[in-house]
């Protein structure tokens, strides 16, 4: 019989985990985004490939979050029913004192996202518990843990559906996957769970992201079952949807598609599908009671040789502090920007409250007019940093608010990831702004931009207050030009089938 597990060595090993995955990627990730990168003929999609893998292997040689939305903590414990734990505390309160330490980490501390209450104040708990913990009993006599970090924006477009018996599945995941836009982060993956019950499909569907990516030898050797033939005909639609990396075109927008499957009632065919983005965290450990979990990390001569001056070829480069919309006007979609000078930061809770005072009659706290505002909730500075990762959050959960804030503030520029719907777009155009996206999962490379930062307004709402950043040439791509012309429109139906992807 093995040694009974003990408390520490538990809570060190899951800590431990949460600290690892915040910056290393996956090997198989890295090698699936690699050749997709290689083979890449969209511009705009190949850079922002670029600046993913860039940025990977920053974060993995300075041990910092690949991205600032270091995530929901998500467990998944098989434990064999002759295991055992030196313990009489709760599973999931030595979970959650795991997570509390890997956040709280005086080397790498991590973004807290949680909110304790989902309905009304939405105070964070400041550690980022809880976890969400799934256990399995099993044979066996010792502890299996898959442990992953998954961010807001790839939750979000989490979809179930409860389909008829004779639907298709696979044109319900492509008409799904057309909707989600790219808030999601692609490229990454699709998880799908088909089958069993509402609950059981989208457990499915998440646990199905844990296994390792294999569609680059999948192709190779071809299909051996129907399942088979399904995930490399879905991963073929899907990509000749042209949506692409960060939704700006090309040839690749999943590096693979995971499907798992459960017994079902003859009447239903429930189907959970749950993307994953390009901040692909998660890692497999064991424990039998000799001891916490050892953890080996990928040989940095995995990732490709990419030169950081090759990120900004071309490029405009743009005087934040002179900004002026005459200026704005001459921006056209799909041009690269390089940024200086002062930005401006907020979010939802910031915008929120903006709003709020705004219809009140009541003054800012910060003068808007011709600035630039980033949607971003960085991560807390280390060392000599002036800021932690701090990559762009999804811009279209302040599309209600844009109206307001360009009209009433000012407000000449924005900066975030994914698209904006049309009533954003069009306040844009009317008001001769634009918006701006950063890579998302570009998070430590964005940082090294910033040389300095200070929070001006709105203190007490965490990572969500008004900051201040000193940038210098700070990559970003022009997605709304004053037009009201979208890339996010353009770029997808330039490519949607516009080449088949290479072999």
């Amino acid at each position: 019989m093995t040694q009974p597990i003990s408390e520490d060595d538990l809570i060190a090993s899951l800590a431990d985990a949460l600290q690892f995955i915040s910056y290393f990627h996956p090997e198989d990730y890295i090698r699936h985004l690699t050749e997709s990168y290689r083979r890449e003929q969209s511009p705009a999609a190949k850079n922002a490939m670029a600046q993913i893998l860039v940025n990977s292997r920053m974060a993995a040689i300075g041990r910092r979050p690949i991205c600032q939305d270091t995530g929901v903590v998500n467990v998944f414990m098989k434990i064999g029913m002759g295991a055992r734990f030196a313990t009489t505390r709760p599973l999931d309160e030595l979970v959650n004192e795991g997570v509390r330490r890997a956040w709280k980490s005086d080397s790498n501390p991590l973004r807290a996202s949680m909110v304790r209450e989902p309905l009304f104040d939405r105070r964070n708990t400041g550690d980022n518990t809880p976890a969400n913990l799934h256990v399995e009993m099993v044979a066996g006599d010792t502890v299996e843990i898959h442990v992953a970090a998954k961010g807001g924006g790839s939750e979000n477009k989490s979809r179930f559906a409860v389909l008829e018996p004779s639907d298709s599945v696979v044109d319900w995941v492509l008409r799904t996957v057309e909707t989600l836009g790219a808030g999601w982060c692609p490229p990454g993956l699709i998880g799908l769970g088909v089958g069993g019950s509402a609950e059981k499909a989208m457990l499915m569907a998440k646990q199905s992201l844990l296994e390792p990516l294999d569609m680059t030898e999948l192709r190779a050797r071809g299909p051996a079952s129907k399942l088979e033939e399904m995930r490399i005909e879905l991963w073929e639609k899907i990509n000749a949807l042209g949506i692409g990396a960060q939704g700006l075109g090309g040839l690749t927008t999943v590096l693979d598609v995971k499907i798992r499957t459960f017994p079902v009632h003859a009447a239903s065919l429930p189907v959970g599908l749950i993307p994953q983005c390009a901040a692909d965290r998660h890692v497999h450990f064991t424990l039998d009671g000799s001891g916490p979990a050892e953890l080996a990390p990928p040989s940095l001569d995995l990732w490709p040789e990419i030169p950081l001056d090759g990120l900004g070829a071309g490029a405009r480069r743009v005087d934040l502090d002179r900004l002026t919309r005459a200026e704005v006007a001459t921006w056209r979609t799909g041009e690269t920007l390089l940024l200086s000078g002062r930005l401006l930061t907020g979010r939802d809770a910031a915008h929120l409250r903006m709003t709020r005072m705004l219809a009140a009659g009541e003054p800012l706290p910060v003068d808007f007019r011709d600035r630039a505002i980033y949607y971003v909730g960085p991560v807390d500075a280390v060392g000599d940093e002036a800021v932690g990762p701090a990559g762009p959050t999804t811009a279209t959960r302040m599309d209600r608010f844009t109206e307001a804030m360009l009209s009433e503030t000012g407000l000449l520029v924005m900066i975030g990831k994914a698209e904006r719907g049309p009533a954003a777009i069009e306040a844009i155009r009317a008001h001769g702004a634009a918006y701006l996206i950063a890579v998302g999962g570009a998070a430590y490379l964005v940082s090294k931009a910033i040389k300095s930062a200070r929070v001006l307004a709105f203190e007490d709402l965490g990572m969500e207050a008004i900051h201040e950043f000193v940038v210098a040439d700070m990559p970003v791509t022009v997605a709304v030009d004053a037009l009201g012309t979208s890339i996010h429109r353009e770029g997808p139906a330039r490519w949607r089938t516009a080449a088949p992807v290479p072999a």
